[in-house]
């Protein structure tokens, strides 16, 4: 039943559009000083079904921010709590966010907004069913969305058009483990799936997306490598080799691997050496197999 009341939140954003909103210049930045006060609410709310109440005014409230003439171009970028982030090529953008409820999971909302250059609102909202999605691999739609806080898109083409685009996303998930997520956006005329099988490598035969999990107390690199020219991430391993599967106890290696575009196709590269730019706290970095002390500088 949430999740179908936020879907008419939506709907009901659609359908009320404030035209003495459009007409002032100064609209999107009283949207963005309303947006800001209600998702201070929804962190201070009490209980999942206060936050979850106030959510839903902040998803109405940011439904008629984005039906603003020209609200494309708005960067909303005082909102902390709302990633935006455009794809490369100007097409769209996605906003993405959660609300962390009292067991430490999270609920996650979202939309992307088509750049209609100037005219009426294109939007797809995002509705998170991580909860029912049984096979955490399939092709899914934005109704049926495996929710994320998406952070970089990564358009990639295929002989002389665009063939997907590459989202990279963080999901907490729960009060032990934490997710991240390579998902695969394509559009298809007016409609949308997310997940492709386009990844190419041991073990990734079928794979629609790549979902990585690990400890909570723990950090990863998930990101964009351009003297790389790949996406790289952490080579994640259980801290124990005799605990296999109990995500609690995996983290970094130290190594990294990574996905090279090569013919519209990511392919896997193991053991890539990333070559970093040169630091000024590299000359506290001790190497270990040195056994040099670092040189400290104040």
């Amino acid at each position: 039943m949430k999740v179908i009341r936020f879907y008419i939140l939506f709907i009901l954003g659609m359908q009320s559009f404030d035209l003495k909103a459009q007409q002032n210049p100064n609209a999107l930045d009283i949207f963005q000083d309303t947006l800001i006060k209600i998702s201070s609410k929804v962190i201070a709310a009490q209980s999942d079904a206060q936050k979850l109440e106030i959510n839903g005014r902040f998803v109405k409230t940011l439904v008629e921010a984005l039906k603003v003439t020209n609200s494309f171009s708005y960067a909303f970028d005082s909102l902390k709590n709302v990633s935006v982030i455009k794809s490369p090529d100007q097409a769209f953008r996605i906003l993405s966010w959660y609300v962390l409820l009292e067991n430490g999971t999270y609920r996650y909302y979202g939309a992307i907004q088509m750049n209609t250059k100037s005219g009426p609102l294109k939007l797809y909202p995002l509705i998170d069913q991580t909860d029912n999605i049984g096979d955490p691999n399939g092709i899914t739609n934005n109704q049926k969305w495996f929710g994320a806080r998406y952070y970089e898109i990564v358009p990639v083409t295929s002989g002389s058009r665009l063939s997907y685009y590459v989202l990279l996303g963080w999901k907490g998930n729960t009060q032990v483990t934490t997710k991240k997520v390579i998902d695969i956006l394509v559009f298809d005329r007016d409609k949308l799936s997310f997940g492709a099988p386009v990844f190419d490598g041991k073990e990734l035969k079928g794979k629609n997306r790549i979902i990585f999990e690990y400890a909570k107390s723990n950090a990863m690199t998930l990101k964009t490598d351009l003297k790389a020219g790949m996406i790289v991430f952490d080579h994640l391993t259980s801290f124990d080799p005799e605990i296999k599967d109990k995500f609690e106890y995996y983290g970094s290696d130290g190594t990294f691997d990574g996905f090279k575009i090569i013919g519209g196709r990511l392919k896997l590269q193991e053991d890539i050496v990333l070559n970093n730019d040169a630091d000024s706290n590299d000359e506290l970095y001790a190497d270990p197999k040195k056994n040099v002390k670092p040189i400290r500088k104040f």
